[in-house]
């Protein structure tokens, strides 16, 4: 399959090696640009491109940047995806540490992904938020193993989800369905889910377990 990826730091990368060697064909793109991938893309296979370039052509794109750059990415960025193409949204808002206040999400209660959904100008689907990078390394597990970790996806389109979670699968990880993207705060920094290692019972019951309020730690 062909894959874009949006962004080269701790999740863009370790997904970019991951799924390269799956055999999917991986393009990966940042802010920085092309030259200075070059050794993501002698480790991994990778074709390093600029991020106008990144969606051309691909069935899943993954958009695994800070989110106050999110408004900064080029408009029309998946005109030239394959149709149908898929968008995942690794995003998380970090007002204190990182991307100051957002109105719309502290204000209107706008869920994250729904926020960058609107700055993109497409549907996304979020995945690979509430998990370390490190992880996607270190503890894929066949199905079936008891030590197999789950993670949380959440998206209105069932069809786009399906095929996220079949790539999360993939990847050697169990899935749980949070729901819409309205619903995606359940997988938002701060709530139980966030940071969890757990199989799909913990992670289902963890979902379960989250509140609406944002914590103070991720206020603005």
């Amino acid at each position: 399959m062909k894959i874009g990826i949006i962004g080269a730091g701790n999740i863009g990368g370790n997904l970019t090696r991951r799924l390269s060697a799956l055999g999917h064909d991986v393009s990966v793109a940042n802010s920085r640009g092309p030259q200075t991938l070059t050794e993501l893309a002698a480790e991994t296979g990778a074709t390093p491109v600029r991020v106008e370039e990144a969606a051309r052509n691909a069935e899943i794109v993954i958009v695994t940047v800070p989110l106050k750059a999110v408004p900064d990415l080029p408009k029309g960025l998946f005109d030239e995806a394959a149709e149908g193409a898929v968008v995942i949204d690794t995003g998380n808002y970090y007002p204190q540490q990182r991307d100051g206040r957002i109105a719309a999400i502290e204000d209107e209660g706008v869920t994250e992904s729904r926020w960058s959904e609107r700055q993109l100008g497409h549907p996304v689907i979020k995945a690979f938020n509430a998990t370390f990078a490190q992880d996607l390394l270190e503890r894929p597990r066949p199905a079936g193993d008891p030590d197999r970790m789950a993670l949380s996806v959440a998206g209105d389109d069932e069809a786009a989800k399906a095929k996220v979670r079949a790539l999360i699968d993939e990847l050697g990880f169990d899935t749980v369905d949070t729901g819409g993207l309205d619903d995606s705060w359940r997988q938002q920094p701060g709530t139980p889910v966030y940071g969890m290692r757990g199989d799909v019972e913990a992670v289902t019951r963890a979902l379960e377990a989250a509140t609406p309020e944002r914590p103070a730690d991720f206020r603005g």
